[in-house]
C-alpha cells in the first residue's frame, strides 16, 4: 500500500490505534504504540525510541532509534481494543538517527542475505512450521505447567481440547491474510501445529512473527497459555519448526527442480544441501538458540541429532519431500520456534548459498534410521552428531566465518554475548534433577 492509501483505510475503519512492531536481537515481539495523530509521522520514518532499552542493541549513551516501517505490512488487527475502536500494526526496519541502517536489526540482516542470494541470481522461498503446545491457566491467568490434553497426532475432539481455540487462531490469521493451509493436534499431549502457505525470505520472517503473537493472543482469550519453548514436558515430543525452502530464480522458476537429474534435483539443490550441512553444527546456536532446544535434539523424538540428509527418512537434519516441480524443495528439520525468525533464516540462507558458490557436493543420502545405527554405521557413512548443548554451540558458531559474517559483527557479539551468560547461568545452577540423583547416595 502507498502512503495515502494508509492514511485513509485508518480513517475509513477507525482506527484509533498503531503497533510499530519489531523484533530484538534474541527475537522478542516489541512495538511502540501510536494513536492516530501519529501515523503520517510514523509512515515518514520519524518516531524514535530509546534503543538501550532493548538488550543488545545500544549503549545508553547512543540510544536514540528511528522505526521506518514497511508499508506493505499494514494489517488492521481483526480484534477490538477495549474501547471499541480498532488498532492496527506496521513492522518496522530500525535505523540511526542519521537514517542510515542500524546494524543489529534483524530484519535488515536478513535483508542483507537477501541481497547477497540475489547477487548470484537467486530468492528464497520458505515455509516454516512452527509448533506449540496449550497449557492452562490458573486462577491468577498464570500458566499451570502440565499437559492440556491427552491426544495425539491428528486426533480430534473430545481428546483434542484445543480444537476450538485452534480455529479462533486459524480465523484469526485469514483475517490477516494469511492464507493457512492446515491446523492439526501434533504427536505430543496438548501440542498443535498450523501451517500456512511459503512466502519470499523477509515475508516468512514477517508472517512467523505475526503467527506466534497471534497464537499467544487468541490463546489467551480461551484462558490458555500457548508456548514456543522447544521442550516444556520430559517424555514427550519437543516443538520445532521444520522450514522448508528452496531457491528461485529471479524468474520465479524453482532452481532446485531438474527433471533430467539424479532424484529430478538440479545441482544447485544439491549444493544448498550441502552447504547447510557444512555449516548446520554452527547456525544451530541460532536455529536452536536456548539451553532447552538440546532438551529437544535428543534421540527417539523425532528431532535430529545427526547432520545426514535424505529423501524419505525423516531422521536426518535435512529432508526431501517427494513433491517436485515448483514444489522441490528441501526441509531443514532442527530449527525450534524459539529461534528469532529473521536470524534463523539469514543463517540457514547463508549456509545454503554458501554451498551454492563453493559447489558443494553432499555425501550420499541416507535412508536408514539414524537413531539404530551403531556409532561404528555411522562412522561408515560419515555422519557426525550436532552439539548436544548450548554451550558447544555456541563454541561452533565462533569458529564459523560464513555464518558470522551472515550475522553482522554488532548482532553476532551481542548474540554471542548474551547466549554465553545464558548458558553460564544454566551450569552453575543446581537443578533438581541432581538433588534427586545424588544428595543420599555420596
Amino acid at each position: 500500500m502507498k502512503r495515502d492509501e494508509i492514511l485513509k483505510e485508518a480513517d475509513k475503519e477507525g482506527v484509533r490505534f498503531i503497533r510499530l512492531q519489531f523484533t530484538d536481537i534474541i527475537g522478542v515481539l516489541k512495538n511502540v504504540e501510536i494513536s492516530r495523530s501519529q501515523l503520517e509521522k510514523a509512515l515518514d520514518g520519524e518516531i524514535m525510541f530509546d534503543g538501550s532499552s532493548i538488550k543488545g542493541f545500544l549503549r545508553i549513551e547512543e540510544s536514540d532509534m528511528l522505526l521506518v516501517p514497511d508499508y506493505s505490512t499494514w494489517r488492521i488487527n481483526p480484534w477490538k481494543n477495549p474501547d471499541g475502536s480498532k488498532g492496527a500494526r506496521l513492522i518496522c526496519d530500525i535505523y540511526k538517527p542519521d537514517k542510515t541502517p542500524f546494524e543489529g536489526c534483524p530484519r535488515q540482516t536478513l535483508k542483507r542475505q537477501v541481497e547477497e542470494a540475489k547477487k548470484l541470481g537467486f530468492k528464497m522461498v520458505a515455509g516454516p512450521e512452527a509448533e506449540f503446545f496449550l497449557l492452562p491457566l490458573d486462577a491468577k491467568r498464570d500458566p499451570i505447567v502440565e499437559l492440556h490434553d491427552v491426544g495425539g497426532y491428528f486426533d480430534l475432539t473430545p481428546v483434542d481440547r484445543g480444537e476450538e481455540c485452534r480455529r479462533d487462531i486459524v480465523m484469526v490469521l485469514e483475517e490477516m491474510g494469511f492464507e493457512v493451509e492446515a491446523a492439526h493436534h501434533e504427536v505430543a499431549p496438548g501440542q498443535h501445529e498450523i501451517d500456512f502457505k511459503y512466502a519470499e525470505a523477509v515475508e516468512c520472517a514477517d508472517n512467523l512473527s505475526t503467527f506466534k503473537f497471534v497464537v499467544k493472543k487468541v490463546a489467551l482469550e480461551h484462558n490458555l497459555h500457548a508456548t514456543f519453548m522447544p521442550k516444556p514436558f520430559f517424555g514427550v515430543n519437543g516443538s520445532g519448526m521444520h522450514t522448508h525452502q528452496s531457491l528461485f530464480t529471479l524468474n520465479n522458476e524453482n532452481a532446485f527442480f531438474d527433471p533430467n537429474g539424479t532424484y529430478q534435483l538440479s545441482k544447485v539443490a544439491f549444493s544448498y544441501i550441502a552447504g547447510i550441512l557444512e555449516h548446520a553444527s554452527a547456525f544451530v546456536a541460532v536455529t536452536n538458540p536456548t539451553v532447552n532446544s538440546y532438551k529437544r535434539l535428543v534421540p527417539h523424538y523425532e528431532a535430529p541429532t545427526n547432520i545426514a540428509w535424505g529423501l524419505h527418512n525423516r531422521s536426518p537434519l535435512v529432508r526431501i519431500p517427494a513433491k517436485r516441480g515448483r514444489s522441490t524443495r528441501c526441509e531443514v528439520r532442527v530449527p525450534d520456534p524459539s529461534s528469532n525468525p529473521y536470524l534463523a533464516l539469514t543463517v540457514m540462507l547463508a549456509a545454503g548459498i554458501d554451498g551454492v558458490k563453493k559447489n558443494l557436493i553432499p555425501p550420499s543420502p541416507v535412508e536408514r534410521n539414524i537413531f539404530s545405527m551403531t556409532q561404528e554405521e555411522k562412522e561408515k557413512f560419515g555422519i557426525k552428531s550436532l552439539p548436544t548443548n548450548l554451550g558447544s554451540a555456541i563454541d561452533n558458531l565462533k569458529k564459523d566465518n560464513v555464518i558470522k559474517e551472515a550475522l553482522g559483527e554488532h548482532i553476532f557479539s551481542n548474540f554471542v554475548a548474551a547466549k554465553e551468560m545464558e548458558w553460564l547461568e544454566y551450569i552453575t545452577q543446581v537443578h533438581k534433577w541432581e538433588i534427586d540423583r545424588y544428595l543420599t547416595t555420596f
